[in-house]
């Protein structure tokens, strides 16, 4: 079954990422462990016994597009609205309206974590009658920003980003859509730098195949110049599962603790414009505020905490920032790792020696 062939019809001046939007359960590429032969989530929506679900993950990896597939199998009234613009008069006529059809609803809520606590309290006896079926899509984290008693009520399914396989598999079938002639290395310079997302990866291409001449036979030859140019990055040697990962963080930390800004500025900086996930780096801001600062400088472990609460909340690029603040300031402090290696020494202790019973005066009496 061709992952495109219900888009013929489709205007040809639409975004390849609109253009080849999936129709069907079977088109759609990516989140096979939730989308799998026999997982729950296919089984309902292809028994069209979907109950109220949040969909959460990063941009591009499929959660509108699921909501698009769902909206054309099933036999329900499906309604669409934004929680950045819908107040709470119109959820009230949603309901009202919803209370009155003879079938179910589906109320898709685009970026649910805007809804404010009001908001959510005028969809919750609805939700929980069952006459709203409820489809909440967020690139946040849902539990931080959706209250207990909505979730409780709902199915909360995590999107990741997509996989190397499952973007060469989209790019593949838009080459033979398009006549697209792909050099190896351009694609795996949009596979490394779409980092998962395939609305980005689509609109680099069709940057590339609309502004490169085609030859004789008709096709585009897209090589890594025409890649580089079409998704704004340079090729950096980076491995993220191999040596280079490992070298280059390891050259982050050992420069913020040897209290060299400069060098760890640009190591942060490879690794950020490598593709590096800033939350890894965050954590890692966090463990080194502990292990190598530790109370000689509390103010660290506040600031390492902090930075990685608004590295999840901004995202990139502006995470930058907070991560070259922290950078900064870690490099900075006075180093202790006197945490560190005194719960070494209690751990071992406990591991190797003879279990001491709690004294009778430091029993909770």
């Amino acid at each position: 079954m061709d992952l495109f062939e219900n888009n013929k019809s489709i205007k040809k001046n639409e975004p390849l990422a609109i253009k080849y939007l999936p129709k069907r359960l079977e088109e759609f590429v990516g989140q096979e462990h939730i989308l799998g032969k026999e997982k729950l989530l296919r089984r309902a929506i292809e028994a069209d016994k979907l109950s109220s679900v949040i969909f959460h993950g990063p941009s591009g990896c499929g959660k509108s597009s699921l909501v698009k597939v769902i909206a054309n199998m099933t036999s329900a009234y499906f309604q669409e609205i934004n929680a950045v613009i819908s107040g709470v008069d119109e959820l009230r006529k949603i309901v009202y309206q919803a209370e009155k059809r003879d079938k179910k609803t589906i109320l898709l809520v685009d970026e649910i974590h805007h809804f404010n606590k009001s908001q959510q309290d005028c969809l919750l006896p609805s939700v929980e009658k069952g006459i709203i079926t409820l489809i909440g899509i967020t690139t946040e984290n849902p539990y931080f920003y959706i209250n207990t008693a909505l979730l409780s009520r709902s199915l909360v399914f995590e999107f990741k980003k997509l996989d190397e396989a499952d973007l060469n598999k989209i790019i593949n079938r838009v080459a033979d859509e398009l006549k697209i002639h792909f050099l190896k290395e351009a694609v795996n310079h949009l596979v490394k730098y779409c980092e998962g997302d395939a609305r980005r990866l689509l609109n680099a291409v069709e940057i590339g195949y609309t502004t490169t001449e085609k030859d004789k036979d008709g096709f585009v030859e897209f090589t890594l110049n025409v890649a580089e140019e079409s998704i704004q990055k340079r090729v950096i040697t980076y491995d993220k599962k191999g040596d280079g990962h490992y070298d280059t963080i390891s050259a982050y930390i050992k420069s913020m603790r040897s209290g060299n800004v400069e060098d760890a500025l640009y190591w942060l900086a490879k690794m950020l414009l490598a593709g590096e996930e800033p939350r890894f780096i965050a954590r890692r801001q966090v463990i080194f505020a502990s292990e190598d600062i530790g109370n000689n400088d509390p103010m660290a472990i506040v600031l390492a905490t902090s930075v990685l609460k608004a590295v999840e909340f901004v995202g990139m690029p502006e995470a930058r920032i907070p991560l070259s603040q922290a950078t900064i300031y870690l490099a900075r402090a006075k180093k202790s790792k006197e945490a560190y290696l005194k719960i070494s020494e209690s751990m071992e202790k406990v591991e190797n020696e003879k279990i001491v019973d709690v004294p009778e005066e430091l029993k909770n009496k």
